[in-house]
């Protein structure tokens, strides 16, 4: 079940619905996925017991499930850090991607129920609905509840579980292409005629468009990622009237 959220205060978890620790470690999931906390950047408990509003018996409950995800990392002396993706592993993510959610929509368009098929059109709708919301949060939460319908009526627990494993890193990199301009707009006519296949029971033709759209959500998270790739400053030139020493030749060649 899906962790339920306040709109009002971010992440500051509501006890309701889904069990606590479960909505804590969401809660956090979607905080790093949306830049709150960045790639390299430590958690402190103190500071993630705000962000929640929980304790930091719950807290630490949360980063050990995050850790086994490979979404943080516990460094020795620093503590818990989020996990940078670099592009080769956003790449490599996204090639696992594009063969199981090619494979799902297929079995989905094969294999769902009526009340499947009712489910996923009710999230395609309220997705479409939270594109104008700006609040990122409510767009990422509709997204991944589609991607979840997608799932469940695709029949296969087998390929529902090996998604799961990667779900922490594919919502980081759904969120960063999600980030991108224009598209969101690109994204849901691809999704539409997704759906268009998915109605008509056409699992080749939903295979390959599902395919297309993560081909194209891949393009888009790994170019943002390479722009936003750290540039080393450069050399920092001495101040006038200052006589500096002398440099290596190793330093001078480029």
């Amino acid at each position: 079940m899906t962790a339920q959220f306040d709109s009002k205060s971010g992440f500051r978890v509501e006890k309701i619905a889904a069990p606590l620790r479960q909505s804590v470690t969401e809660s956090i999931r979607y905080a790093i996925a949306l830049g709150h906390f960045k790639g390299g950047e430590r958690l402190p408990e103190r500071s993630l017991c705000d962000l929640t509003g929980v304790s930091r018996t719950l807290v630490r409950e949360a980063l050990r499930q995050l850790e086994s995800e490979g979404l943080i990392e516990v460094v020795p002396n620093r503590g818990p850090i989020v996990t940078r993706v670099t592009i080769k592993q956003a790449q490599d993510i996204y090639q696992v991607r594009i063969e199981l959610e090619g494979l799902a929509c297929q079995l989905f368009a094969e294999n769902a129920s009526i009340d499947q098929r009712n489910a996923l059109n009710d999230a395609f709708k309220n997705l479409k609905k939270s594109l104008k919301d700006a609040d990122p949060l409510a767009r990422l939460r509709t997204k991944n509840q589609f991607y979840d319908c997608l799932m469940d009526g695709s029949g296969n627990q087998a390929l529902g579980d090996s998604l799961r494993m990667l779900n922490a890193r594919i919502m980081l990199l759904r969120a960063t292409s999600m980030r991108a301009p224009g598209r969101t707009a690109a994204s849901l006519i691809e999704l539409s005629e997704l759906m268009e296949a998915l109605a008509a029971k056409n699992g080749t033709q939903a295979r390959v468009l599902a395919e297309r759209h993560v081909r194209n959500a891949a393009k888009t998270a790994i170019a943002l990622l390479a722009s936003q790739a750290e540039i080393p400053p450069p050399t920092a030139k001495p101040q006038r009237n200052q006589k500096s020493s002398p440099k290596p030749l190793r330093a001078q060649t480029l």
